[in-house]
């Protein structure tokens, strides 16, 4: 399973990747905004999007709606992981039709469960 993980923080995109190499998941490409990982969407096979919600040129929740709003890219599952907790912005990312959403900071154990839940929801689990 290929993973794409789009953040603008290095060390956020660091932990990221290690927590999923940790947790079994090796094949994994970064990004830093939402404009550069939808050019690697559209040239690379993705299986699960993991973004944060606040990055420059293009944010998490654009992002998400352009990929939901992509036919062949609507059914790749997006958790969408930041520090916004309020209600209003997990509304608009459950409109935006976001899989799963993680509150930032996390552990390994609450990815794991939002990417199995995740997975599960779209019938891959």
């Amino acid at each position: 399973m290929r993973f794409l993980v789009v953040d603008d923080f290095d060390t956020m995109l660091r932990i990221i990747k290690n927590t999923l190499n940790d947790l079994g998941y090796t094949d994994v490409i970064t990004a830093r905004h939402g404009e550069q990982a939808f050019q690697i969407l559209t040239k690379e096979k993705i299986d699960f999007i993991i973004s944060d919600w606040n990055m420059p040129v293009m944010t998490g929740i654009e992002l998400l709606r352009k990929v939901k709003g992509t036919p062949a890219l609507a059914k790749i599952p997006f958790l969408m992981v930041t520090a916004e907790a309020e209600k209003e912005h997990i509304v608009e990312a459950i409109q935006a039709k976001v899989d799963q959403y993680i509150i930032k900071p996390f552990n390994q154990e609450m990815l794991a469960q939002k990417i199995n839940q995740a997975l599960h929801k779209i019938g891959k689990a």
